[in-house]
């Protein structure tokens, strides 16, 4: 859409096929530039170094490092940048690491789930926006820990939560729920009170409650 922002874009990805498919993704959706595609964590840095992005997108596991490492570094230097996560394994606690200041802009997707383009495109709007996505198919394995504050939410207030953090903005969690975006709102401030995640200036509530599905949710070890 005219106006809107352009985001740029770097993958690091080692397999070939996989990075071809990643990058024609990108090259083909409107408000996203590729800026380059690397293959380790090597070219990623030289990469990074030389084409300014807005958000990464890298497989956690590359052939010479770490890709998690990688995006924890780069982000001590451009703080703004986003970061999509990809993974053959669930690591999606690799997120409850990253300091509560800096959680913002962090997303997860599984390669071995059924994520479609549309997530991929959403998860990367996510990250460059400074929001946060986890993967869907994961996300719908997650039940709350007995005695966890997510026990405490009520089952359309988890509802709410966990298209929230499929990175679903108000009004589409609403189309999702056949209710107003007033009450979407309501429901939302709701589970930032019970979570006790609200916005300090440091925290960013929808990120920070996205998280305590990782940190109090109890996912299926079948899960990948």
């Amino acid at each position: 859409m005219s106006g809107d922002p352009v985001f740029r874009v770097i993958i690091v990805e080692d397999q070939p096929l996989f990075r071809s498919m990643l990058s024609d993704v990108v090259r083909a959706e409107d408000g996203f530039t590729l800026m380059g595609a690397a293959e380790s964590v090597a070219d990623a840095r030289r990469l990074i170094a030389s084409a300014h992005a807005d958000v990464l997108l890298l497989d956690v596991e590359l052939p010479d490092g770490n890709g998690f490492a990688l995006a924890r570094s780069v982000r001590m230097e451009r703080p703004g940048i986003g970061v999509v996560l990809l993974s053959g394994h669930n690591v999606m606690e690799l997120l409850l690491s990253v300091p509560d200041g800096e959680r913002a802009g962090w997303s997860y997707l599984s390669k071995f789930s059924s994520t479609s383009r549309a997530t991929l495109v959403r998860a990367l709007r996510a990250s460059a926006r400074g929001g946060s996505m986890l993967d869907p198919e994961l996300l719908a394995s997650v039940q709350p820990r007995r005695g966890s504050a997510l026990a405490s939410l009520t089952p359309r207030q988890f509802h709410a939560l966990k298209l929230l953090a499929e990175g679903l903005s108000n009004a589409a969690i609403a189309r999702e729920m056949s209710i107003s975006t007033h009450s979407v709102d309501n429901l939302l401030n709701a589970v930032y009170t019970t979570l006790g995640v609200r916005d300090d200036g440091e925290l960013n509530s929808r990120v920070a409650a996205a998280l305590h599905l990782v940190r109090d949710g109890a996912i299926s070890r079948d899960a990948v």
